[in-house]
């Protein structure tokens, strides 16, 4: 799997998860980021081939499936993702998913048209990921964003912070939650946050491993305690 290399979340929460499917080995490799934000410099920090790099370290040790773990779509435009996935294949021969592809998938397949969102990002990253949604008709009814830029400092926002953001969200009465960003602990949180809330929260963490069990052939159901979204029968 593809991280940035200031993320210090995702790999012990998705190795955590995937310990569950014993057969399954993750492996991860990164390339820099080091800030969220519009400017030039921040926004090349996601250029196709410096992730196409990464990924093509992961195909030495044969991996079946490459997913990126970055939301980075949400702001660029979800067309990032999908050349980039065709790039990972074209390059590796592997499968190719991403977090945010993963999540746009299920809130298709389960018809939300109305999105609570919570990130740790700029207002003005936020407003870029609220006018995508809008794009493809999804409303984001209710938002919460916690103005940081630099990547490392979302790894610090803290569970409870986490937590009531998305309680604030669900007041609103969204049909789904998305906790937006691979290196927030959002993870953790989502099956008693579902419990407490009566919604379905799904973490950008638990997307991409969800997508990458399907495309390698395994049952997602076998995973439990980490949400809804691993019990859910999608096609």
């Amino acid at each position: 799997m593809l991280t940035p290399s200031s993320n210090t979340v995702l790999e012990p929460v998705t190795t955590r998860m995937l310990a569950q499917v014993p057969e399954v080995s993750v492996h991860f490799n990164r390339f820099r980021v080091l800030e969220i934000a519009l400017s030039d410099a921040a926004l090349r920090q996601f250029a196709t081939p410096e992730i196409v790099r990464a990924a093509a370290l992961l195909a030495d040790a044969r991996c079946e499936v490459i997913g990126w773990n970055g939301t980075s779509s949400g702001w660029l435009g979800f067309d990032a993702d999908e050349t980039l996935c065709q790039a990972i294949e074209a390059a590796t021969g592997a499968r190719a998913c991403t977090s945010v592809l993963a999540l746009n998938q299920i809130l298709h397949q389960t018809g939300v048209r109305k999105l609570g969102l919570v990130t740790p990002y700029l207002p003005s990253v936020q407003q870029r990921i609220v006018a995508n949604y809008a794009h493809i008709g999804i409303e984001v009814v209710a938002e919460q964003h916690m103005s940081l830029q630099d990547n490392y400092s979302f790894s610090e926002v803290t569970e409870s912070a986490i937590a009531e953001a998305v309680r604030t969200v669900a007041a609103s009465r969204p049909e789904a939650i998305a906790i937006f960003c691979t290196n927030l602990r959002g993870a953790p949180l989502v099956a008693g946050l579902e419990a407490e809330c009566g919604l379905p929260v799904y973490d950008t963490i638990q997307t991409v491993v969800w997508q990458s069990l399907r495309l390698g052939g395994q049952t997602p159901s076998r995973i439990t305690g980490w949400g809804s979204l691993f019990q859910r029968d999608l096609a």
